[in-house]
């Protein structure tokens, strides 16, 4: 058995900017699993700052060199995993990464698409659209052929100072057509006006607005405004989720499995949130091939509802690591078929993007 990690530092197509930052490569650990003949990838979500979550590259290479990928060595069932690492608090996007590459690896050993692995499939993922940070001009340009390219939901980057104008030339560009901002935690309760503001422009929802850790002045937002609110950076387990609908806190939540410790959990948030009436989708850290594989199947499922952030890889890479890429038809994009996530990895790609690698096992 061989387990190896690698850093791997990809230029996007075009720079991705929000509230806290702009990225212009994706830097991401990939995972390798070799055993009896199977070959697993996975991805983390981690960046190189800690900008999204306290989690970056550092602390997510070092948390699973010395805790979590000794617990790989038996093969255990994703949950059986999940369940070992208890003792290893938070971390979720460690956690996920190896969680991540178990339900490939048993998946593939199955000989089963992991989409169907999860559970109930519908076969395809529906997609929408996220649209960075830019020029005014820029973001309604890239909205309308966005929506002119097929994708059922457009949703914009807004942050202090930077919304009202920004929403409104959106919104004509577009016209009645699904929309939706997010703030990435940039405002707080003391905006409420400004927040307020933007219920005219008849959003599908306005995403994570306040802090990260916040579901307290999510539940006196939602009271005090008719748009209704998305967490994102709020929600890290099932239990988080069911706290949150239950204090009005949100109707709607971005799941995305990296950041909720894999897809066991995500399965889980889906069907609590689904059960109390809460809209789900399934959204993205600008993953590379092999994690973008994980996402579409998360968002493949019966229990999604709402189209995600899974755009083609070609949106974000002009040459990705894998050699069958999603691509999108009417809105839509289908998993793979093929056991596991069923990517095909260029390994000579990958080996020429690759900045440093370890092996673990």
């Amino acid at each position: 058995m061989k387990l190896q990690m690698r850093l791997v530092t990809m230029p996007m197509v075009t720079p991705f900017e929000t509230s806290f930052g702009r990225e212009t490569h994706r830097n991401a650990l990939i995972f390798n699993l070799e055993h009896d003949g199977i070959s697993a990838y996975s991805e983390c979500v981690t960046d190189r700052d800690p900008h999204y979550s306290y989690e970056d590259n550092t602390t997510a290479s070092h948390i699973i060199s010395d805790y979590l990928a000794s617990r790989v060595k038996g093969l255990p069932e994703p949950s059986e995993f999940i369940e070992s690492v208890v003792d290893v608090k938070g971390h979720n996007m460690a956690k996920a990464a190896m969680e991540m590459l178990l339900w490939d690896y048993h998946s593939r050993a199955g000989n089963i698409p992991l989409h169907r692995a999860l559970g109930k499939s519908r076969g395809y993922a529906m997609v929408g659209v996220s649209i960075g940070m830019d020029s005014v001009e820029n973001v309604a340009k890239r909205a309308a052929d966005a929506k002119n390219s097929g994708y059922m939901r457009v949703k914009i980057k807004i942050k202090k100072g930077r919304e009202r104008e920004l929403v409104s030339r959106v919104r004509s560009a577009i016209g009645d057509f699904p929309m939706s901002v997010d703030a990435n935690t940039d405002y707080r309760i003391s905006d409420l006006e400004t927040l307020k503001s933007l219920d005219e422009f008849g959003l599908v929802y306005m995403e994570q607005p306040l802090e990260h850790t916040d579901i307290v002045d999510h539940a006196y937002l939602a009271k005090n405004i008719r748009t209704p609110v998305c967490l994102d950076e709020s929600i890290l387990s099932e239990e988080d989720a069911r706290k949150a609908i239950d204090i009005g806190a949100c109707k709607v939540i971005n799941i995305k499995p990296g950041r909720v410790g894999g897809l066991t959990e995500s399965v889980r948030i889906a069907k609590k949130a689904r059960e109390k009436g809460c809209h789900v989708w399934v959204g993205g850290m600008l993953e590379t091939g092999i994690g973008r594989a994980f996402n579409v199947a998360m968002a493949s499922n019966g229990l999604i509802d709402y189209p995600g952030d899974t755009s083609p890889n070609s949106r974000y890479f002009n040459r990705d690591i894998v050699r069958n890429p999603f691509k999108m038809e009417g809105g839509k994009i289908k998993p793979n078929d093929n056991p596991g996530t069923g990517v095909d990895v260029d390994r000579e790609e990958l080996e020429k993007v690759t900045v440093w690698k370890k092996d673990l096992l």
